[in-house]
């Protein structure tokens, strides 16, 4: 029996519950929890504290065994919640390069992919 998502669920302290809630929640939900800082001149610019990150994005790494390094976002799995960079990457055992899997929270964008129109919709 697959979990119902409670859209009136406001908050527990309970760690299990919000993680419950962000597993069973739908993708249209997933999607905001893929919101990414702006660094201090994006913030000046688009006068937003953070956006919806999306491929062609560059992101710098805020925290984490890669804190410091930036690279271009490659894939978004909003399934997952899971950000990917071109230069964040593992060797594994047998030598092969895979990509990290970044939390969107330990992220900033230091430069927005500006050619989607609906982005930045005019008031």
């Amino acid at each position: 029996m697959s979990q119902v998502w409670s859209k009136s669920w406001v908050s527990s302290k309970d760690s299990s519950k919000q993680r419950k809630y962000r597993y069973n929640a739908p993708l249209h939900i997933k999607s905001k929890f893929l919101r990414v800082t702006l660094s201090e001149k994006l913030r000046k610019e688009y006068k937003k504290r953070n956006i919806r990150v999306k491929v062609g994005d560059i992101v710098k790494v805020m925290r984490g065994d890669f804190k410091g390094k930036t690279g271009t976002v490659t894939k978004v799995d909003v399934k997952k919640g899971k950000v990917f960079s071109d230069k964040i990457v593992r060797r594994k055992a047998n030598g092969e390069e895979v990509l990290v899997p970044l939390e969107p929270s330990n992220l900033m964008i230091i430069e927005l992919d500006v050619s989607d129109s609906r982005r930045f919709k005019k008031k």
